[in-house]
């Protein structure tokens, strides 16, 4: 279901930082079965996984993002060592009006991987929510790398100072699976945390 191969065999681009983007990573003949076992999420937000309900294709894929197999074939193509970290995994549906500002990721988060699950679609063609890896903190047209969202792309890149992205603003459903190694301490703790706590409030909000 996940194309470890396919990663193996992507070399590291550079810059703007260090990063790959692996298309097909699902191959697309299992692709359209996990797309389907996706839930209609209707609110804005990242849910953790084992928030949301998910068909048995979809759980078995992110079981698979979230296994050994995967964990090693990350850390040996950034030669890292991340046998005791723990994992937060999310998933997005929707993005809105205020999502795509540019940022880099928490200190919390040792690596990020986006794994995107959505079809070809005219907005991503105008370029609309489209991640860009960026050269710096404050032009979103400073741009290195740009990614589209669609077919079980891959992305992976390890955290730092300035892993700056974003994307233009997109309206609209929009899947994404985020998976981070987080570090051991008591920010990545409480990171988690707060994304189990947003859930449930999102949650009784979307039933009210």
């Amino acid at each position: 279901m996940l194309d470890l191969d396919r990663l193996a065999a992507t070399p590291i681009s550079p810059t703007p930082f260090a990063h790959i983007v692996v298309p097909h990573f699902i191959p697309p003949a299992a692709l359209a079965d996990v797309v389907a076992d996706l839930p209609d999420i209707k609110g804005r937000g990242s849910f953790p996984t084992n928030a949301v309900k998910v068909g048995p294709r979809a759980q078995a894929m992110l079981n698979a993002l979230e296994g050994p197999a995967f964990r090693a074939a990350v850390a040996a193509k950034f030669n890292l060592d991340l046998t005791d970290a723990p994992t937060m995994m999310t998933l997005r549906g929707n993005s809105g009006a205020k999502d795509g500002q540019i940022h880099c990721d928490s200190i919390a988060k040792r690596v990020t991987i986006l794994l995107y699950l959505n079809p070809a679609h005219e907005a991503w063609a105008r370029n609309e929510g489209c991640l860009r890896l960026l050269r710096g903190p404050d032009d979103l047209e400073n741009y290195e790398v740009e990614v589209p969202p669609i077919d079980g792309t891959l992305l992976v890149f390890p955290n730092g100072p300035t892993t700056w992205h974003g994307h233009k603003q997109f309206i609209g459903r929009r899947y994404v699976v985020q998976l981070n190694y987080m570090t051991t301490d008591m920010k990545a703790r409480s990171e988690m945390r707060r994304h189990h706590v947003s859930a449930f409030v999102k949650r009784i909000m979307h039933a009210a």
